[in-house]
């Protein structure tokens, strides 16, 4: 049962958030962006009328997301390729090392013989990664791994039965794999196929070519991927060829606003559509969807060379980001998976410290070790922020804290903020602290008088606003804002879109621990 000093729940709407649809049973056009969320780098798979998509999460645990869809709008969580990518002091943030930039990237999903395959790699592990099932859904994923590190494969069957990762940055290259997809062929082929890939779209390199991901159509092998010429935006080249070795001959094929990198994908009735990412400031790498055509033998994306806001593709219903977050009680029955699939760890998880059973109905945060920086922290549990405005709420019990103890919520990305407890000299006090500089600033902090806080933190990234703005409430009901605003930023040594975050973590002993009763997401904010 729920403790007495719980406040009632929130009258809670959110589950009705799709502003898409203005009447039930009403027919509307699908608009972009798709997701508007950090989902990057999607590869995609059509079996039947069934569409599978995969994506990055890098340092998330678990990793490579698996989204289904049958209308290629609407899509939702259905499994992970793994659980943990490995098991070393990166990926535990150890000795003051971490995974954050790193872990898996892009990586390619297929359907063959009745398997499903998902690859991917890892200058992490130092190894590239095969994850195998024949229930995408509800199967176990039997991993293999091999070196050397193929940097954003695309893995591919062709007709003959040969099976190929095609690979690399700048120079494109090819590399027999073996019949189980366990490893390069011995002798087999390996060789570049297209040498300085971006000379297409400029004789100046900024990003050189990456992002494979191939198609056979009519007769062609159609590679494509995407460059950054200087000075410029990200633009997707494609190159074609009869032969899988080549040679190939290329073209740009898109540049607007810099959408790029993703998959090709074809529908039962024989239409063709592009599914890529655009850069949206600190939300991420969010998806848009776009026409596709074949003319003359190559590929046309979009229309008349942009990718349209509005798309030609009647749903009931857009889902946008509701089918990968959702708020989440912490009740469990039994069956109940212990995580929703929209729960990820920042890195892997100590599954000795964190709990949905000690205290029923809550997520108990147990300390083990002491760390100094919230990014370097242990069992912080992260879902994505998402557009154009999210925000999360939680109420935490913080009784069992240690002097030393933080708890409470972050908006994580390497420019941070954190909002929640501090207990020192046995007080208890509410803390904002603004990690925007090298040296965070604990900008507020207040007396607190009772066992637990309701805390809230609000993104907003219209037209890349990129503000987060946090908030405590004694009650519930009435929200006072604390601290000042974080000007959230989409950093490279991050690589990823803000997430919100569950945190507790010990600066002086262990052993403390904090009890989350509930996450709470809107798809609307108060501001300050």
């Amino acid at each position: 049962m729920k403790r007495l000093f719980v406040i009632p729940l929130l009258l809670l709407n959110f589950f009705c958030a799709n502003s898409s649809t203005e009447e039930e049973g009403k027919i509307i056009k699908a608009t972009n962006p798709i997701i508007w969320a950090d989902v990057p780098d999607v590869a995609m798979v059509r079996v039947g009328d069934t569409y599978y998509m995969s994506s990055t999460t890098m340092h998330m645990s678990p990793g490579v997301p698996i989204m289904k869809s049958k209308d290629l709008v609407n899509w939702k969580l259905v499994s992970y390729a793994y659980d943990r990518l490995a098991d070393n002091e990166k990926l535990r943030l150890e000795n003051g090392k971490n995974a954050y930039g790193a872990g898996s990237w892009a990586s390619s999903i297929r359907f063959h013989n009745g398997r499903y395959y998902v690859s991917t790699f890892s200058s992490t592990s130092g190894k590239t990664h095969v994850y195998t099932t024949d229930n995408i859904e509800k199967g176990e994923w039997k991993e293999t791994t091999f070196e050397p590190v193929l940097h954003d494969n695309t893995l591919f069957f062709d007709n003959d039965g040969k099976v190929y990762m095609i690979y690399g940055a700048g120079d494109i290259r090819i590399a027999e794999l073996t019949d189980e997809v366990s490893g390069l062929k011995e002798n087999g082929i390996n060789k570049v196929i297209i040498p300085n890939a971006s000379r297409v779209a400029s004789e100046k390199v900024g990003l050189p070519a990456e992002g494979s991901q191939m198609v056979k159509h009519n007769g062609y092998y159609y590679l494509f991927n995407i460059t950054w010429p200087p000075n410029d935006m990200r633009t997707v080249i494609v190159h074609r060829a009869k032969e899988i070795t080549g040679p190939y001959e290329g073209k740009v094929v898109l540049k607007d606003r810099g959408i790029a990198q993703g998959s090709m994908i074809d529908t039962p009735e024989g239409d063709w559509y592009a599914y890529m990412f655009r850069d949206y400031g600190a939300v991420g790498r969010i998806p848009y969807l776009m026409p596709m055509k074949w003319e003359n033998g190559w590929p046309v994306l979009g229309e008349n060379g942009n990718v349209p806001d509005t798309l030609d593709i009647p749903v009931s219903e857009q889902l946008g980001v509701w089918g990968i977050v959702s708020s989440d009680e912490f009740n469990r029955i039994e069956g109940d998976a212990p995580l929703p699939l929209c729960w990820q760890w920042n890195h892997n998880p100590d599954d000795r410290y964190w709990s949905l059973s000690d205290s029923p109905g809550y997520l108990r945060l147990t300390s083990s070790r002491i760390d100094n920086s919230p990014l370097q922290a242990r069992n912080i549990l992260t879902q994505r922020t998402f557009g154009p405005e999210s925000a999360a709420s939680t109420f935490v019990e913080v009784s069992s804290m240690k002097n030393g103890d933080y708890a409470g919520m972050i908006a994580l990305q390497k420019k941070y903020a954190f909002v929640g407890v501090k207990k020192e000299k046995n007080r208890y006090t509410i803390v904002m602290i603004n990690g925007e500089k090298d040296e965070p600033v604990e900008v507020a902090s207040f007396p607190l008088e009772q066992n637990g806080v309701h805390l809230k933190i609000e993104c907003d990234f219209k037209n890349r606003t990129d503000k987060a703005y946090c908030f405590y409430s004694l009650d519930g009901v009435n929200w006072t804002a604390i601290g000042n605003t974080l000007q959230m930023a989409y950093t490279l040594p991050h690589f990823m879109g803000y997430r919100f975050g569950l945190i507790h973590y010990s600066t002086k002993e262990t052993g403390g621990y904090v009890d989350f009763d509930y996450y709470r997401i809107e798809d609307r904010i108060t501001g300050k």
